[in-house]
């Protein structure tokens, strides 16, 4: 069995996947070519396409989503990098257990993900993400439906243009994002929820121990 395996976090941004895979029992190290002084664990300045994959027990990666994104991509799509295969080929030529991340734009370019959304976790927060693993994460939690949430005031958009909430305040976005430790408004936008990768990291490191057994108390009660 694997006792607080340690875990890759690439392209981390300010740290909200590797808090919620620190939750989940994995130990993180956090990579990013941009400083990221607010990540609160350890952290290594590289481009994470080149870093040393070995002695790490699993990888999660979030490469940039402009590329698959509505509000950045239109008539740019040559500017952004579309990384996904690149990096689901070096986390597979090293054997690793891993975890990519990305926009629900970035679904062609993916293998079987399963859609997260800050309403299958209570949050307040309508936030759609995509996850594919070499792990085994179907079925997903059940996902309310999230019409009218925002006009009703119950959840906010967190994102670089602003979304379409009435509530633009920090403080909403921390809450909703349950993310505490950055009041940066472009850090926010960028990151994940760690309630989503507390689930997905339950998960992993479940199949990594070989235990079938999903753990729903873990993202329940975050």
């Amino acid at each position: 069995m694997v006792d607080r395996p340690l875990l890759l976090d690439l392209f981390c941004g300010v740290g909200g996947a590797g808090a919620g895979y620190s939750l989940a029992g994995f130990e993180i190290v956090g990579v990013d070519i941009a400083p990221q002084p607010r990540y609160p664990f350890r952290f290594i300045q590289a481009d994470a396409m080149t870093f040393p994959l070995a002695g790490f027990d699993a990888v999660h990666a979030s490469p940039p989503c402009q590329a698959y994104t509505w509000s950045t991509r239109i008539g740019r799509e040559d500017r952004w990098p579309q990384l996904i295969a690149d990096v689901r080929e070096r986390v597979q030529l090293a054997g690793l257990p891993y975890v990519i991340e990305n926009v629900p734009g970035a679904r062609a370019d993916m293998r079987d993900p399963v859609l997260l959304c800050g309403s299958m976790f209570g949050l307040e927060v309508n936030r759609h993400r995509l996850f594919e693993s070499s792990a085994p994460l179907w079925p997903a939690p059940p996902h309310r439906s999230c019409a009218g949430r925002i006009a009703d005031g119950e959840a906010v958009t967190v994102a670089g243009h602003g979304g379409d909430s009435k509530d633009f305040r920090i403080a909403r976005w921390q809450q909703a994002m349950q993310i505490s430790w950055t009041k940066n408004r472009h850090e926010l936008a960028e990151a994940i929820p760690p309630a989503y990768t507390a689930w997905i990291g339950a998960e992993l490191l479940a199949a990594m121990n070989g235990a079938p057994a999903r753990r729903p108390s873990l993202w329940m009660t975050l």
